[in-house]
C-alpha cells in the first residue's frame, strides 16, 4: 500500500493546496532540527514550554514560520508521563511540525471527508485533533492528521463532511488548550488507522521506527520540504497556491 499512496503523492507534486495563509508566509520559513544530536538544544531547558518557547523563537530567527520533525529522535518528549510509559520511552517523531503564531488558520492541502475528531486533552498529548479519509483515485486511500488546534476548531464538525482543497479546517491553539506546546501544527501522514479514531500515535520508540515509517511516510510528500533550508527556505509547499 505505501508504494502506491507514495507514488500518487509524487505525481501530484505541485498540486497541494498551501496548508498556511500566504501572510503568514511572507518573512520565510526556517528549518527547525530539534534532534538530540543538535547542540543548540543544550542551552535550553527544554523540559518546560518556557524552555521550549524559548528554543522555537531562537531557531525561527526573523522568519514567520519553522518546520521539521519526520522521523527526529528527539529528547524533550521527557515533560509528559505518557511518552514514558512502557519499557522503552517514545521518543521518534512521525509528523512533521510546523510552528506559526496561534490562532493561525489552517487549511486541507487536498480534497476528503473528515474521519474523525478529538480533543486529546492530556498533558503534554495533542490537544484538539482532526483526522481526514482521502481516497483520491481508484485503490488510493490514505488520512492525514491535524493536531494541536484550538478547541473552537471542533466546534461543529461532522465526521463524513466533505473537505475541499484549501478549505479551512481549524486554526492553532495556546498552549492552554494545544497539550502545553508552543504553538505549532503536527500534520502527519498515515496509511492505516489500525482502528484508532480522533488520535493516533505521533511519536514511537526507537525500536517501532521502523514499523511506523512504513505506515507514516514523509508528511513532505504533500508539504514539499524535503530540500528546506535555512538560507533560502520561503515557500511551505510546492503549489504556492493563494
Amino acid at each position: 500500500m505505501k508504494s502506491v499512496v507514495v507514488a500518487y503523492l509524487r505525481s501530484q507534486r505541485g498540486k497541494f493546496h498551501s496548508l498556511l495563509p500566504p501572510k503568514v508566509l511572507r518573512s520565510g520559513i526556517a528549518a527547525i532540527d530539534l534532534s538530540a544530536q543538535n547542540a543548540r538544544l543544550q542551552a535550553y531547558a527544554i523540559g518546560d514550554r518556557a524552555g521550549q518557547t524559548e528554543l522555537i523563537t531562537a531557531l525561527i530567527g526573523d522568519r514567520g514560520v519553522g518546520v521539521g520533525g519526520y522521523m527526529e529522535r528527539r529528547a524533550w518528549y521527557q515533560k509528559a508521563a505518557h511518552f514514558q510509559a512502557g519499557a522503552e520511552p517514545r521518543n521518534i517523531h512521525l509528523g512533521v511540525d510546523i510552528w506559526a503564531p496561534a490562532g493561525t488558520a489552517i487549511s486541507a492541502p487536498l480534497a476528503g471527508r473528515i474521519h474523525s475528531f478529538k480533543d486529546n486533552a492530556l498533558y503534554g498529548d495533542y490537544g484538539p485533533t482532526i483526522i481526514l479519509e482521502h481516497r483520491p483515485a481508484a485503490g488510493i486511500s490514505f488520512f492525514t492528521l491535524y493536531g494541536h488546534l484550538s478547541r473552537q476548531s471542533l466546534s461543529g464538525l461532522v465526521s463524513g463532511a466533505q473537505i475541499e482543497p484549501g478549505e479551512l479546517l481549524g486554526h492553532l491553539g495556546s498552549p492552554g488548550e494545544n497539550g502545553d506546546w508552543p504553538p505549532h501544527l503536527h500534520f502527519q501522514i498515515i496509511l492505516d488507522l489500525q482502528g484508532k479514531s480522533g488520535d493516533f500515535m505521533g511519536v514511537c520508540t526507537e525500536s517501532q521506527s521502523a514499523l511506523y515509517r512504513e505506515i507514516c511516510p514523509d508528511p513532505n510528500l504533500i508539504l514539499g520540504f524535503s530540500e528546506l533550508e535555512n538560507a533560502d527556505a520561503t515557500s511551505i509547499c510546492d503549489s504556492q497556491q493563494r
